[in-house]
């Protein structure tokens, strides 16, 4: 069994940075995957990025993040990270962490099906 806890988030303007946190307890393996989701009201939930366990850090983004966003994990501390510069009025959703068990050491899943477990959420507001 896997928790996460995201925290992180609040309302900023445009143009400003924000780091998430995901804190992460229980079994996790290297050849586990950790991803950030987004899901804004009225829309399906988005893949943002994906990051492997593994030494070998494999990592992939969603196109509207690529450039702005960049995603990390801290394994010493099970902690992932998504740091978030440039923020966009369209990048308000509330953003999920998830783990996808056992998926490998060297590629990332992107849809959200292949994710085992997940976070609560939290809410990131961006204001123009």
């Amino acid at each position: 069994q896997v928790q996460l806890v995201e925290s992180g988030g609040g309302l900023v303007q445009a143009g400003v940075s924000l780091r998430l946190s995901c804190a992460v307890s229980g079994r996790t393996s290297s050849s586990d995957a950790m991803g950030w989701f987004r899901q804004a009201p009225g829309k399906e939930r988005e893949f943002v990025a994906a990051i492997s366990w593994s030494a070998f850090s494999a990592s992939d983004y969603g196109d509207s993040v690529k450039g702005r966003f960049t995603i990390s994990r801290d394994r010493a501390k099970n902690t992932l990270y998504l740091q978030m510069n440039s923020l966009k009025p369209e990048d308000t959703a509330v953003y999920y962490c998830a783990v996808a068990v056992g998926y490998g050491r060297y590629r990332v899943p992107k849809d959200s099906p292949q994710y085992d477990y997940w976070g609560q959420g939290t809410q990131v507001t961006v204001s123009s």
